[in-house]
């Protein structure tokens, strides 16, 4: 049941779950009320569809987090960091905010300190705007309001019109900035990093303090961006097909009595 929704592009109901399961109405009821108690599932109080609950979205990030492939995307970035010299992340779109979920610090003394697990914006930073672009206009402004929003420098942008202009361009180039936005003589830019579906999932972003990093510099880093963010696409788990819908068995009756099961992926 968490597989068909944590797949689908929007919560599902209970008519749908019941289709795409096989199993009986009440069955699929009984296990939907179940992970909702347990806050896995969240229910819309209108329209009585099913999404991904708080609980099971902590538990997705803490899953990665903990991978045994953690160590391989610690090392994907660590290469690059030794190749372009700045400090590089792994972020990921948490609720409506950005989590640094891996990180690798430059060996230069004048950095900018942030630890993995940090949380950011989305509006005024690179990875964040990158994931927004990938929104309807109708989804980003139900993710995050629409507007004003927080002022955290000069730059900042703060007017939802505004910030649309700037999604349309970042969603042209697949290149997300940051240019003193969130902190004061900063300078970000980020690239999605892809699952087996061809979806962003993530991203790879590279930051430093200017005048040493400067947005020409940045733009010379993307094809090393590019190459490390396929590099981590490649560590996260690939697709698995959905579990088939059960077949009845008959013991003297028409009573379902099991189901098939399946590998999964956790995304």
């Amino acid at each position: 049941m968490l597989e068909h929704i944590v797949r689908a592009e929007a919560p599902m109901s209970l008519e749908e779950l019941t289709r795409k399961s096989g199993l009986p109405k009440p069955t699929v009821h009984r296990i939907l009320a179940l992970l909702q108690r347990g806050g896995l599932l969240l229910r819309e109080p209108l329209g009585k569809r099913y999404g991904v609950g708080a609980r099971l979205s902590s538990l997705a990030l803490e899953v990665l987090i903990h991978s045994p492939l953690r160590a391989r995307r610690h090392a994907i970035l660590a290469r690059l960091v030794e190749e372009i010299g700045e400090t590089c992340n792994f972020t990921m779109l948490d609720g409506d905010e950005v989590v640094y979920v891996e990180r690798v610090e430059t060996s230069s003394p004048v950095r900018l300190h942030m630890e993995a697990g940090s949380r950011v914006p989305l509006h005024c930073t690179a990875s964040g705007k990158l994931f927004l672009s990938r929104l309807s206009a109708a989804q980003v402004s139900e993710l995050i309001g629409a507007g004003p929003y927080q002022r955290h420098t000069e730059r900042t942008i703060t007017d939802l019109s505004a910030l649309e202009r700037e999604l349309k361009r970042i969603r042209a180039d697949s290149v997300g900035t940051d240019v003193g936005e969130y902190l004061e003589g900063s300078v970000c830019l980020a690239v999605p990093v892809l699952d087996a579906r061809r979806r962003v999932c993530a991203a790879v972003a590279v930051h430093g303090p200017a005048p040493r990093m400067t947005l020409k510099k940045g733009l010379e880093y993307l094809p090393a961006l590019r190459r490390a963010a396929l590099a981590i696409g490649a560590t996260l788990v690939a697709d698995a097909p959905v579990p088939a819908a059960p077949r009845a068995r008959k013991r003297g009756s028409a009573r379902q009595i099991g189901i098939d099961s399946s590998n999964r992926r956790v995304s």
